[in-house]
């Protein structure tokens, strides 16, 4: 089903420093119809810069937390250097300045970490047939940043419609109040503990609080814990 008549642009350079996330996507590249000795892996900036010195690449799939610094600055240098390059972010970062920040640098698509196998094996089909893929939670946040903010007005009675937390969120939010730190939700709920931490950024957003204590409180007093 995954390897219908596609063109396959090799060869493919794959960053990414967690081996076990490598060996995904790597295995997805192979149901996809790739050869091994098609694909090229780097695990930090260093070894990506290196591996393009030596030869220019037709896709690329890259991630933004690398040990040696942010995957976007090499976005940003793989599309000025090519800019038809067809690059897709696969990150568990899910910040509104990492999302647009790695789209304004020349990315083609985003996706996060923690979607199935299918989800994340449909956006590199959809880039090897000339798609832009994004994230329907990036999405999201890209519509929420960019839409006009009317003049914010304090209101007692609790946050707005917009404000309510998502599902995730609200599960996340959950394991807080039961005591389990951020490794603990990561592991039960079978995310990354990036992904984790992103989303209790965005609990203390809406809640407007800064800690795990004032988000937990804020929430019971307006009955999203209940």
């Amino acid at each position: 089903m995954l390897t219908s008549e596609l063109t396959l642009p090799a060869p493919v350079l794959l960053v990414e420093d967690e081996p076990l996330v490598c060996r995904r996507l790597e295995g997805l590249l192979l149901q996809l119809g790739y050869q091994s000795d098609a694909l090229v892996f780097a695990s930090s900036l260093a070894q990506a810069r290196a591996c393009l010195a030596g030869q220019p690449v037709a896709l690329a799939l890259v991630d933004l937390g690398l040990p040696d610094g942010s995957g976007v600055d090499l976005i940003a240098e793989m599309h000025a250097a090519d800019p038809s390059l067809a690059i897709l972010v696969i990150s568990a970062w899910c910040t509104e300045d990492a999302i647009l920040s790695a789209l304004r640098a020349g990315a083609t698509g985003y996706v996060l970490k923690e979607r199935d196998d299918i989800e994340v094996a449909l956006s590199i089909r959809s880039v090897l047939r000339g798609g832009a893929p994004i994230d329907p939670f990036v999405a999201r946040r890209i519509i929420e940043e960019l839409r006009p903010r009317p003049a914010e007005q304090a209101d007692p009675a609790g946050p707005a419609t917009d404000e309510i937390l998502s599902p995730r969120e609200s599960q996340i939010l959950r394991l807080v109040a039961e005591g389990l730190g951020n490794r603990e939700i990561a592991e039960q709920l079978h995310l990354s503990r990036y992904t984790v931490e992103c989303h209790i950024k965005h609990i203390y957003r809406k809640l407007a609080v800064s800690s795990r204590t004032r988000a937990i409180h804020t929430a019971r007093s307006r009955g999203l814990l209940d």
